[in-house]
């Protein structure tokens, strides 16, 4: 359940113990909590929720190192859910696709552009131009068909490409810092939330 906009049943909360202060990803972790009780999500597509987003750079790191923390929290404090098949579909589809496609994924993509660039200067280029071709234009491709199911402009699918060379290196980083935090065991706050209230986005 996003953290934007939700509706849960108070008795449905209370029996899941409440919201947790153990993480930093407490709808998340509520979600999970849920789950275990055997309790019915329904995801509504229709629901309309205006968030302020992050004006700056430095400020989009830290809303995503957040979420990356209290992602980190939100598996570790459930980890006996991965591979239980007692929980289906949770325990054997989402929660390791987060690990390998939100964690793992992400923080190896870096060391592969890195190799990537220390070969360029022994030609090597030639034979990854094709693979980096076709990755680009999948990325296009599939940001296309995203913002035709969600009945968005066409156009905005070619941000998909800055987003691969800006926002995807920060989130590797983000995720870097996060799994070094937490094998530190150190407790990561909220902070302080920068509020305009000038950028309302929907989300």
């Amino acid at each position: 359940m996003p953290g934007a906009i939700s509706a849960v049943r108070k008795d449905a909360i209370n029996e899941a113990g409440g919201l947790s202060l153990q993480t930093l990803a407490e709808d998340t972790d509520l979600t999970l909590s849920l789950h275990r009780r055997g309790q019915h999500i329904v995801y509504v597509p229709d629901a309309i929720a205006w968030t302020e987003a992050p004006e700056s750079f430095r400020t989009l790191a830290r809303q995503r190192f957040r979420w990356a923390y209290g992602t980190l929290q939100c598996l570790w404090k459930h980890r006996d859910i991965v591979f239980n098949w007692n929980y289906r579909a949770l325990g054997w589809f989402s929660l390791p696709s987060i690990w390998f496609f939100q964690i793992i994924l992400v923080a190896v993509t870096p060391m592969v552009d890195l190799f990537l660039l220390a070969s360029l200067p022994f030609g090597v280029w030639r034979a990854v131009l094709p693979f980096i071709i076709t990755f680009l234009s999948m990325d296009v491709l599939l940001a296309t068909l995203a913002c035709i199911l969600e009945r968005e402009p066409i156009l905005r699918a070619w941000r998909i490409l800055p987003m691969r060379l800006i926002y995807r290196p920060m989130l590797s980083y983000c995720i870097w810092k996060a799994i070094l935090r937490a094998i530190k065991g150190a407790w990561v706050s909220w902070g302080k939330l920068e509020r305009t209230a000038s950028v309302p986005v929907r989300a």
